[in-house]
């Protein structure tokens, strides 16, 4: 293929270089020095950035560098902050696809600032200048947003509350949350716990929260409750829900919240909620 590509122009390289993907421009830069140029070139990589990539640069919270193309398009892989600060945007390196991550300060979040509930704090590990961490609460209720318009269309995406656990945790491995992802005309509810258990707490809690976790079942249709699965980055996520984008801009609803459970509970630590391409 190669061979073949050198016979034509470098702009008519890069004319198809453009029709195919981040990982084929990569290979064809390694493949010869003389197609390098043109697998480099601002045609190839313009074709991989978001087409509403003035809109977003315009709401960046620092100043990106514009040398290249292809060097913006890896700079948003490694993620961007924007809106202030309280949200981060990044593409996927294999498809350009657009993700988000929204702190804990872009989220509505009850009693959030309520110092008798709740505590704001920096975190060493988190992608954000600031997290929220729970002291206790009874009612738990957590909600994020964004527009469809803002994603990547004919993608199904993944929404992800980004947590931790403190060593002063109580209350969160007992009962489920309620958990849902919403849009216009649609609404899918599960059930997800806070915690991973250990089998002593799991035989415990089973015992003693019963007759909770039986009128809980009756709330909500069908919960597996969900477990939080640990990230590379050191933090846990919990699926919150999948949702497809089609054409039409719709708004997106992600909620966690306890389901009249009463249970005091304390020691959660919230970064944000992640929504990224799932396939």
């Amino acid at each position: 293929m190669a061979t073949s590509l050198n016979m034509l122009s470098e702009d008519c390289i890069s004319t198809i270089v453009s029709l195919t993907s981040p990982p084929d421009a990569c290979r064809l830069m390694l493949a010869s020095s003389s197609l390098r140029s043109a697998a480099e070139s601002d045609i190839v990589w313009a074709g991989f950035l978001p087409s509403d990539l003035p809109q977003l640069l315009s709401r960046a919270h620092t100043q990106l560098s514009l040398s290249s193309k292809k060097d913006l398009f890896f700079q948003l892989c490694d993620s961007i902050l924007i809106d202030g600060g309280v949200s981060r945007f990044l593409l996927n390196k294999v498809s350009g696809k657009k993700s988000y991550v929204l702190s804990s300060r872009a989220l509505s979040i009850s009693l959030s600032n309520e110092p008798n509930h709740w505590t704001w704090t920096a975190h060493p590990t988190s992608r954000f200048p600031e997290v929220i961490e729970l002291k206790t609460i009874s009612n738990l209720e957590v909600e994020g947003r964004i527009s469809t318009q803002d994603l990547s269309p004919n993608t199904t995406y993944g929404a992800y509350l980004i947590i931790k656990v403190s060593d002063r945790a109580f209350g969160l491995d007992s009962i489920p949350s309620e958990i849902s992802i919403s849009k216009e005309e649609s609404l899918v509810t599960n059930t997800a716990f806070l915690c991973p258990l250990d089998d002593q707490k799991q035989q415990l809690g089973s015992l003693f929260f019963m007759n909770r976790r039986q009128m809980m079942e009756k709330r909500v249709v069908q919960g597996e409750g969900r477990r939080p699965n640990k990230r590379g980055d050191g933090w846990m996520e919990v699926e919150l829900g999948e949702f497809f984008v089609g054409e039409k801009s719709e708004m997106v609803k992600m909620n966690l919240m306890e389901v009249k459970g009463h249970q005091l509970k304390g020691g959660l630590i919230i970064e944000g909620i992640e929504i990224r391409p799932k396939y």
